[in-house]
């Protein structure tokens, strides 16, 4: 790309490209589009990317979603000292693999316990004890841009309050934490650009409190979180009518942003974009990243927040302004989440291993690892993106602040129609930090994202006015 920092460059379109964005012809480059129902966004895996998902073992996965299983209840109020039997068990036995994975890094992932005392409230009769377990993996390029992915390791019977009756939690959610688990060995070993952080957290079923705890942690460090995902019931691909899609995973992306301020609930109002959160930024990433041939698995981006009237452990994130998002497997049964084991007509209930497909968790783990990777090795979200709206013009001008990355090659306008979902057209500008596109703001959406050396980008950034 040519080196153009701090310039202005200019795309001119033809009269019927400004009208339908259809076509368009630009004085330095053409934009792409998406040809054949395809993504012009889409990023190919690299070489060493189809080389990590092909280190991703359902057999590891299977072995870790029935050894957790096997501790009998994982409640978050069951005993923190019983060696065999309850979370406390299931917390250390974590600790140790995760230990285990981190020998093999070479000093660069280090295995923490992070706890506090949570006080009585709903669902948490007496001051209880939440022990999040987290592996870090330090980058080596932008150490303090962070990604983090997590499962939570707690469990519950029917009675949310039962803390002694068996919960295995195969499904929800040893399927997450073995997830995250299988990632954590297979990245220990690769040198990355920024620092992944690979967490199974506690208290989930009793109020996403291990979540709501270190998603505060970060905050009060002002850690610079830029992407989260929660892995929560990924465990199986067939639906309670015995259906089966064990290709699909949904991903679940929120729209007007869970912390927006007043301010930015007016300024959204009057400029759009309330298909343009961060959350669903990040989600058009994974598309673009782990929807092809290396996972096998297709995306299904929900525009919700969670499913109907639910949550999980991305919402404490989200509520603290970082972008976030949930997967969840393509259908849920719900005889084999939150049941008593037992056998009714004939019928067996209960969140039993059994009911896990463990190819499909492991195709959710490489997409996983195919976000996370491509998300560490490429360069941050463009900061301070604007449309400049001084003057009144059909034209568009764009500014952003230039990354500070040591091989960030330049930058990528794209846009879309305000009725389409993903972005339609992107026009690489170069090593700029403003662009002038002869396209109206009042007809379609821009966004920004940069570019490194290696040819991978970043979630787009979606820009607010600037008068």
């Amino acid at each position: 790309m040519s080196q153009q920092t701090g310039t202005s460059r200019r795309t001119v379109l033809t009269a019927a490209a400004a009208a339908t964005t259809a076509g368009a012809v630009g004085m330095q480059t053409a934009p792409a589009t998406a040809r054949d129902g395809g993504r012009p966004t889409a990023q190919e895996p690299t070489r060493e990317l189809r080389a990590i998902l092909r280190e991703i073992d359902h057999r590891r996965i299977e072995a870790t979603v029935r050894r957790l299983a096997a501790f009998g209840t994982r409640h978050t109020l069951s005993s923190q000292d019983d060696p065999v039997r309850g979370i406390g068990a299931a917390r250390d036995w974590i600790l140790a693999e995760l230990r285990r994975h981190a020998r093999r890094s070479g000093g660069r992932m280090t295995v923490e316990l992070q706890s506090y005392v949570q006080e009585p409230g709903p669902r948490i009769p007496t001051p209880t004890r939440i022990t999040n377990v987290v592996a870090t993996l330090r980058g080596s390029a932008s150490p303090d841009r962070l990604y983090v992915v997590s499962g939570h390791y707690d469990s519950r019977a029917s009675d949310v309050m039962d803390f002694t009756s068996d919960a295995p939690g195969a499904d929800d959610d040893a399927s997450g934490v073995a997830l995250v688990m299988e990632l954590a060995r297979v990245m220990a070993t690769r040198r990355i650009g920024a620092t992944l952080v690979f967490a199974a957290v506690a208290g989930e079923e009793q109020g996403l409190f291990g979540a709501a705890h270190m998603a505060e942690q970060f905050k009060q460090r002002k850690a610079d979180v830029q992407g989260m995902f929660t892995n929560d019931i990924v465990g199986s691909s067939t639906a309670d009518d015995g259906t089966r899609d064990p290709r699909t995973i949904r991903l679940f992306a929120e729209g007007v942003p869970s912390s927006e301020t007043p301010e930015e609930a007016a300024v959204r109002r009057s400029v759009g974009g309330e298909n343009d959160s961060p959350a669903r930024q990040l989600a058009r990433f994974v598309e673009d990243v782990a929807a092809n041939d290396a996972t096998g698995m297709r995306v299904r981006v929900v525009y919700r927040r969670d499913r109907y009237l639910r949550g999980g452990d991305h919402i404490p994130f989200l509520e603290r302004a970082y972008p976030a998002a949930r997967f969840t497997e393509p259908a849920e049964d719900f005889a084999h989440q939150h049941q008593d084991v037992r056998v009714v007509d004939g019928k067996q209930y209960g969140d039993l291993p059994e009911f896990c497909d463990f190819p499909f968790i492991a195709r959710v783990a490489r997409v996983n690892a195919a976000a996370l990777w491509s998300l560490a090795q490429a360069p941050g979200t463009p900061r301070g993106a604007k449309i400049l709206t001084a003057a009144l013009t059909n034209e568009t001008e764009l500014v952003w602040e230039r990354g500070t990355e040591a091989d960030l090659a330049g930058y990528e306008v794209v846009w879309r129609e305000t009725t389409d979902p993903d972005w339609t057209h992107v026009i690489d500008v170069g090593d700029a930090t403003r662009h002038t596109v002869d396209l109206s703001k009042d007809n379609v959406f821009f966004g920004v994202r940069a570019v490194g050396r290696s040819g991978l980008r970043s979630p787009v950034a979606f820009p607010t006015p600037q008068r």
